[in-house]
């Protein structure tokens, strides 16, 4: 692993000659890789034992909550800032969340009315946690068995939004069966790890509450895991997965929790060995169906969730079984892992295909654990340059969350990150923030292919930023959007893809593809002969390549629409040189219904041909056949084919998902052709960077 933040840019030549040409595939390919279980099983046999994690065994790689020195070393200067956040909570106080809350999901489709107290619960109980083990007098240790015994006395753990997948189909839990969500696991493990710090703390207080913490977490992680009669409602452990079925996040996020609940409290040696053999086949399912070149078809923030808790569970099993079980020479893996650094486009955007959203910090560390991990310095590299803020890089601190395990796991590469953030700070006197962060992303390849899950992106060493993608409609988190682009010159957002608004009831139901965001005409591709793309896993991409040398992309996009749009074929190439980015649209169709209506969403003020726009103080008329695009710091030409009509539509934001992102309004170019256009031929459009 390199140890240099100084790395050299990947030379465009490098990739000259690398010209990729993938045909069609099946979309739902599942491939029997089961890399966990064949290190795990091989490790197995080389110990000559089932057991090979012991139960009740001392494998928690941190000290115990008595040992100060330890808890010093972890925490260092941190502690004090942990302490402080602590005391906020000492009067906290714990919030219900009533049965009206839950059965709000029914009645309005509203999910945060339950979850936003759910979820300040947690976070105050993770804070008091982690502020008890920094200081260590007892002080927040009352609080703490509140916020325990409260938690315990809750009938389940479960969200809102997942409680339908009762038997009941309701929303309000049912204490007759326990399911295991998101919120149940996330939940479980708080409870688990703050149980195996304190549980001799909480016996002098009264035994009663690690009597109720032992019997919550049995009847809601640990017995439901083991449950067949409620396998569908846990369908995220996929033991009867089938093709067409996705297995997403909830598979490594559900089952890296449930194991920790074990690895922490399960006290039966054959119970333990049961259900770490059933997590290793079921998160097995996850990277069998995930694609091996490590891209996450889910986007960049569900990537902690995907991929992150997929590393989270290795690394408990790594740490389990004392490095004999260990994944992180495995290339899919690390694949997975750098996806994040490559995603990044700067100042907090990132790719956000699906239900992503375009503007985040990824878990600083989280990224540099993972990078560590898999010897990637592209990562950890990253990682840091995240901290650099106002002219210098951050002090790395324990983040506080509703995640206790990662927290935990954050301080213990915390003096590694200081030191190296303070190397970096000691040289910036004498040099340039903003180089040393493009230093810090060296090891990003200029341009990136995605082949199994159709991803590309270019950069064209100018600050400009390129992607755009294949894949079909019944993608995890889908949006009917395939062959859509975003291109941000000089890395700021003007042609981009609007992400998901805030999820409620019907975001995951039968009406999702009502809404607009979801839709293709809302995305830069074109509705053709009158029609949209449909969803549905037999809508799809062909023909596709990708020529990362000549920073070329192409498909055949005709297969994501239905037969009722008559297109035989509808093939779009992108290509990025310098400062333009030219697409081209060549298409034969069976007949003519109707109009195509080419759609760009952008972000900025839109000039049509005979308007004028003001650029370097100076006012310019837009000529004909030309449209430009003012945005933030940045202002392109857009030419286009003289058949085709230009106009522009506002679209006002009011949610707060997209208004976060976007503010207050958006805009969507529509290049409209005759309704009596010729059925074969080609669309030219020519982006060209002017400041």
């Amino acid at each position: 692993m390199k140890t240099s933040f100084f790395s050299d840019v990947l030379p465009l030549v490098a990739a000259s000659f690398l010209f990729l040409h993938v045909f069609p595939s099946d979309a739902g390919a599942y491939e029997e890789r089961n890399h966990i279980a064949g290190a795990y099983r091989a490790a197995v046999a080389e110990a000559g034992t089932t057991s090979l994690i012991k139960a009740g065994g001392d494998w928690f790689p941190y000290p115990e909550y008595k040992d100060r020195e330890g808890w010093a070393r972890i925490f260092g200067a941190d502690a004090g800032r942990l302490a402080a956040q602590g005391e906020k909570y000492l009067r906290y106080e714990w919030k219900l969340v009533p049965a009206t809350a839950y059965l709000e999901y029914e009645r309005t489709g509203e999910r945060k009315i339950m979850e936003n107290p759910f979820d300040a619960n947690r976070k105050a109980l993770n804070t008091l946690i982690l502020a008890e083990l920094a200081e260590g007098k007892g002080r927040f240790m009352d609080q703490i068995a509140d916020g325990l015994w409260m938690s315990c006395q809750m009938t389940s753990w479960v969200l809102s939004a997942h409680n339908p997948r009762q038997s009941s189909g309701r929303a309000l839990p049912d204490p007759r069966e326990y399911i295991i969500d998101l919120g149940s696991g996330g939940y479980g493990a708080m409870v688990a790890v703050a149980y195996h710090f304190f549980k001799d703390e909480l016996a002098a207080l009264d035994p009663s509450i690690n009597y109720c913490i032992e019997t919550a977490v049995r009847e809601r992680i640990l017995d439901p895991y083991f449950d067949k009669s409620v396998r569908k409602s846990n369908w995220w452990m996929a033991d009867d997965w089938k093709p067409g079925q996705i297995i997403n996040n909830w598979n490594p996020w559900c089952n890296s929790n449930v194991l920790l609940c074990f690895l922490l409290m399960e006290q039966d040696q054959q119970v333990l060995d049961d259900a770490v053999e059933l997590s290793v086949e079921s998160v097995d399912r996850f990277l069998n169906f995930v694609k091996s070149d490590g891209a996450c078809e889910e986007g960049p923030s569900y990537w902690g969730h995907a991929a992150g808790k997929l590393y989270d569970y290795l690394e408990m099993l790594y740490d389990a079984t004392g490095g004999r079980v260990s994944l992180f020479d495995n290339e899919q893996i690390r694949n997975m892992g750098e996806y994040i650094s490559r995603s990044y486009i700067g100042d907090r955007y990132v790719v956000n295909f699906a239900d992503a959203t375009a503007s985040l910090t990824p878990d600083i560390y989280l990224t540099y654990r993972y990078g560590k991990s898999v010897h990637s310095s592209e990562m950890m590299d990253f990682a840091i340059s995240l901290l650099y803020s106002d002219g210098r890089f951050r002090t790395p601190a324990v983040p506080l969350g509703n995640d206790t395990y990662r927290s935990l796991e954050a301080a213990r590469v915390l003096p590694e990150m200081s030191a190296r953030v303070d190397g970096l700070n000691a040289v910036l006197a004498a040099s340039d923030g903003d180089g040393i962060v493009a230093a810090l992303r060296g090891d990003v390849p200029q341009a990136s292919w995605y082949p199994e899950t159709e991803f590309c992106y270019l950069r064209d060493g100018k600050g400009n930023f390129f992607a755009a993608k294949g894949g079909f409609n019944d993608e995890s988190h889908n949006h009917n959007d395939v062959g859509t682009f975003i291109f941000y010159p000089g890395n700021r957002p003007m042609f981009i893809d609007a992400g998901v608004c805030t999820y409620t009831k019907k975001t995951f139901s039968s009406e999702r593809y009502t809404i607009w965001s979801m839709q293709s005409e809302w995305h830069n591709l074109p509705v053709i002969n009158g029609v949209p793309q449909s969803y549905g896993r037999e809508y799809r991409s062909s023909d596709v390549s990708c020529s990362l040398g000549k920073r070329e992309f192409s498909l055949d996009m005709a297969g994501a629409y239905p037969e009722t749009a008559g297109c035989s074929a509808w093939k779009r190439s992108y290509k990025l040189s310098g400062d333009v980015l030219k697409i081209r649209d060549s298409f034969s169709l069976t007949e003519r219904k109707a109009a195509d209506v080419e759609n760009f969403l952008v972000l900025g003020d839109v000039c049509l041909p005979g308007g004028t726009y003001v650029c370097d103080g100076k006012t310019v008329k837009v000529p004909s056949g030309k449209v430009i695009v003012a945005g933030d710091n940045a202002v392109v030409e857009i030419a286009f084919p003289a058949i085709l009509v230009p106009s522009v539509t506002d679209k006002v934001l009011d949610d707060p998902r997209l208004t976060a992102v976007w503010g207050d309004i958006i805009r969507r170019i529509s290049f409209t052709s005759a309704a009596d256009a010729p059925v074969s031929g080609h669309y030219d459009f020519v982006i060209r960077v002017l400041r």
